[in-house]
């Protein structure tokens, strides 16, 4: 588990960078068409969620207890809420809150089920 959460941290902190890219994006068009939306935003605010949860998996992958997968999946839940809620024009934001939620659930599962054969 130990590698797996390095490997996917790793991997959330890159996606992290290519979704603030996108919210970018999408805050300008947003602008450039005078629309009332906020996928710009939410998106940067997932971004932040994803960098957070990719560091905290990292930092935390060798130690034992659930405050740290019960931290991201909160984090990542919110993500997923705010990224659902409001992709607008963004629509690439609905892919990244589900992969969030995936993510969040998975690894407290993980843990959880760990936890229970000791």
């Amino acid at each position: 588990m130990k590698t797996t959460k390095l490997v996917v941290g790793i991997l959330m902190i890159v996606v992290a960078f290519f979704i603030s890219i996108q919210s970018v994006m999408a805050g300008m068009s947003e602008a450039y068409i005078n629309s009332n939306g906020h996928a710009g935003v939410a998106g940067l605010i997932v971004a932040l969620l994803y960098l957070a949860s990719g560091i905290v998996y990292i930092a935390t992958r060798g130690k034992n207890g659930f405050g740290p997968d019960i931290a991201s999946m909160v984090m990542l839940l919110v993500a997923w809420i705010l990224g659902l809620v409001n992709a607008g024009i963004y629509k690439d934001l609905i892919i990244w809150s589900w992969i969030a939620f995936i993510i969040g659930i998975v690894f407290f599962a993980w843990n959880k089920l760990e936890d229970s054969k000791k």
